[in-house]
């Protein structure tokens, strides 16, 4: 499964989420892999793509930033599955 993480940072914590990040790099946890991540330049928002078997190391991540980050996590799907999904129900 595929899972797009939003983050944006905490008032008064940035410089405390760019050290983490410079620190640690902000891997992904043991059980997921990261796919790619994107900074918005002079910004605090950004976008970590990650896949994984099982959402536990998808939770696990986002506690071990949830003190210096704002963090949304959706599962995604790529064109294709969509399209797919969107044949089913308009029959096309």
């Amino acid at each position: 499964m595929k899972v797009m993480v939003v983050w944006r940072g905490v008032p008064g914590k940035y410089k405390a989420a760019v050290d983490q990040f410079l620190k640690t790099g902000g891997p992904a946890p043991a059980g997921a892999k990261t796919l790619g991540r994107w900074h918005v330049p002079g910004s605090v928002l950004g976008w970590h793509l990650l896949e994984a078997d099982d959402l536990t190391a998808i939770a696990q991540h986002v506690a071990e930033w949830a003190d210096v980050l704002e963090l949304e996590t959706y599962p995604v799907i790529e064109d294709a599955a969509a399209a797919e999904a969107a044949k089913k129900v308009f029959g096309k």
